[in-house]
């Protein structure tokens, strides 16, 4: 099964992803990891990409496109493709299901995983992480476990990077961008909307649903 997962910043899509590489033994496929192997390794593509950053300006459709046809092309990753970050508009969206169709596969699962601006600020605004474990909780909706921690209370503490404003400004961009490529796929019987205010393991719950089906 091949997939993408859809999620604006804060929906918990790494989380999700991460989760299905270990149960299910899926490949990420992370055009940002993509694109910086191919930098650090110094390839020919490589060396493209840094002229092309240092211009400032956006990486072609082109480079990405052949980046990901070298994963879809591997039979060790047929048919175990989580698309993450990718497609990013429609061009993208139907160059990826004619490159999966010319290598005999498809997308089997969308999954988008929404969650509400007003969710997003109250997860960051209440994150909180125990800095002996480094587990992290929410005052809002964890009390108990933070009250009944094993290290402690005195050992929990506000992440220095949850910077709402900038937070929200990369919730906008996204939803923004990502709108006509949600638009193209929800139409689609594979296309899958999951409610991500819910818990961790909820959402990991329903997803095993889809995947199973």
């Amino acid at each position: 099964m091949n997939l993408i997962l859809f999620g604006p910043p804060g929906a918990g899509k790494g989380t999700q992803a991460q989760y299905l590489v270990k149960k299910y033994s899926y490949y990420q496929l992370s055009t940002g990891d993509l694109l910086r192997n191919e930098i650090e390794n110094k390839t020919n593509i490589g060396n493209q990409i840094s002229e092309i950053i240092g211009r400032g300006e956006m990486v072609t459709d082109n480079i990405v496109d052949n980046l990901i046809l070298n994963v879809i092309k591997n039979n060790k990753y047929k048919n175990k493709i989580i698309f993450d970050g990718y497609p990013r508009n429609i061009y993208q969206a139907k160059n990826l299901s004619r490159t999966l169709n010319e290598n005999n596969q498809k997308i089997d699962l969308i999954i988008f995983l929404n969650v509400k601006k007003e969710e997003i600020i109250k997860r960051i605004e209440g994150r909180m992480v125990c800095k002996k474990c480094n587990n992290t909780f929410n005052k809002f909706t964890d009390k108990n476990e933070i009250l009944n921690h094993q290290c402690g209370q005195n050992h929990m503490v506000k992440r220095t990077d949850d910077d709402v404003k900038t937070i929200i400004k990369r919730y906008d961009t996204y939803m923004e961008i990502t709108e006509p490529v949600l638009n193209y796929y929800s139409s689609d019987v594979n296309f899958k909307e999951i409610d991500a205010s819910l818990k961790i393991d909820q959402i990991s719950s329903k997803i095993d649903d889809f995947v199973r089906v």
